[in-house]
């Protein structure tokens, strides 16, 4: 006979033993619901993690958007800043170079013993006149990010021009030492644009030794980089010809951080008013549309050097007197001239007159348009202004060759957003000149319209 306790353990075993068949079966039969929860919950996870890092990107891709947007705006008002500057600008230069002309040809008919000093100051002011011409044409082609002709183009001779102009502006205390080559220094470039290269490093140099002075070196040598040469590769230049140009100052120097980021736009080591930043970063961009290459070597109180490699062209095949060979082309035709500006209008009449053209010049374009519609063969061409109160120069010219539908009419500004030649000769304007108008340049625009 069996004892309680025994058939108590039994009763036990057979318990367990059917609450572990229970579980075990559970367990079998959830696992793999179990399972699949768990892979869902982990690709949940996943996808959640992946939105946090898109939507993490499409913040950092919408703050850089918002800086480029404010970039974009920003280079949008100094191209409207810039074409007021260059309208107005534009007109003065018309004045200063128009009788500077006009002032010229009169010491041709004069004699008298300053005459010879009086042409070479004149000639000054012509030559700063062009100058500021082609600064405007540079402001303008920067806003709308056009890229101005390249021409071959004498680099030493830009160099001493800009250095005159620097003397005058940097103080004794900094000593400015020249080695310019004399010859195979022709490049295929912009003027204005070389002409900044030199006025922005050389007036940061100064700024870098103004509270000890020191020494600005400026040198320019040809030189040749050949394929075995590690400068074709460590520079990416191509192997040829090239001008090497050198602006060293012995200042207060950079450290290897600043040099890493002073070509970058707006960086700048100034005070706030002494500078925008940008200087350095419109060099870099000159070089590089030129094909060459800059690079800058400093250390703190030991100076900085810039050195700049610009190819060259070696063989010379642009006429050097070739501005000063050809005639100036005059005429007899009667010309009507309109300006608003009566100091514009005064000038036109006596540069083109000099010419020997029979010129009738008003500051009114409806006085133009009556004067047209009176008599409609009175006048050879008509030469207008584009920007004028009530009545621009393109309203003018469509109502005058409605009058007259053979009437030459040769349009001039100094900066229009509504105007340009493929638009002007599309409503029948003839030639389309921009100011400030130089005599040669006028005069070969009026003989080439009638020649037509």
């Amino acid at each position: 006979m069996k004892k309680p306790s025994d058939t108590k353990s039994q009763r036990e075993q057979l318990r367990n033993s059917i609450i572990g068949l229970g579980e075990r079966s559970i367990r079998k039969s959830y696992y793999p619901e179990l399972q699949k929860r768990i892979a869902e919950l982990e690709k949940a996870n996943e996808e959640l993690l992946l939105e946090v890092t898109n939507r993490q990107r499409a913040q950092a891709t919408q703050r850089k958007l918002e800086g480029l947007l404010q970039q974009s705006q920003k280079m949008e008002a100094i191209g409207t800043l810039a074409g007021g500057i260059a309208h107005d600008f534009n007109n003065i230069l018309s004045a200063i170079i128009g009788y500077t002309e006009l002032a010229k040809l009169s010491l041709l008919r004069t004699d008298f013993t300053e005459k010879a000093k009086v042409t070479n100051d004149l000639e000054q002011v012509l030559q700063a006149g062009q100058r500021a011409k082609e600064l405007v044409k540079q402001i303008v082609s920067y806003s709308r990010q056009q890229n101005q002709p390249r021409k071959p183009i004498q680099v030493n001779t830009i160099i001493r021009e800009a250095l005159r102009l620097l003397h005058a502006s940097i103080p004794k205390s900094v000593e400015i030492r020249e080695n310019i080559a004399d010859h195979d220094t022709l490049i295929l470039g912009d003027p204005t644009e070389i002409h900044q290269i030199i006025m922005n490093l050389c007036t940061n140099a100064n700024h870098a030794m103004r509270d000890k002075g020191g020494i600005l070196a400026i040198e320019l040598v040809p030189t040749e980089i050949h394929p075995d040469d590690e400068k074709s590769t460590t520079l990416r230049l191509t192997p040829g010809p090239y001008l090497l140009l050198k602006i060293c100052d012995n200042g207060r120097g950079m450290e290897k951080a600043i040099q890493d980021r002073i070509f970058d736009p707006y960086f700048t080591t100034k005070e706030s008013g002494e500078g925008t930043g940008i200087g350095l970063a419109v060099v870099h961009g000159i070089v590089k549309s030129h094909n060459g290459h800059i690079s800058v070597y400093s250390e703190p109180g030991k100076g900085s050097s810039f050195l700049i490699y610009l190819p060259r062209i070696v063989r010379e095949d642009v006429r050097k007197d070739e501005i000063h060979t050809i005639e100036t082309p005059a005429g007899t035709e009667r010309i009507l001239v309109i300006d608003d500006e009566v100091i514009i209008a005064d000038m036109e009449q006596r540069l083109l007159e000099s010419l020997g053209y029979q010129v009738t010049s008003i500051t009114s374009p409806f006085d133009a348009l009556h004067l047209i519609s009176a008599q409609p063969h009175r006048y050879d061409l008509v030469l207008t202004d584009m920007t004028m109160p009530r009545m621009n120069g393109a309203e003018l010219a469509q109502k005058i060759l409605r009058i007259r539908a053979d009437m030459p009419v040769i349009l001039c500004t100094g900066f229009s957003e509504m105007m340009n030649e493929k638009k002007a000769r599309a409503i029948g304007i003839r030639d389309y000149v921009m100011k400030p108008l130089i005599r040669k340049d006028i005069a070969e625009a009026i003989r080439k319209v009638f020649d037509a």
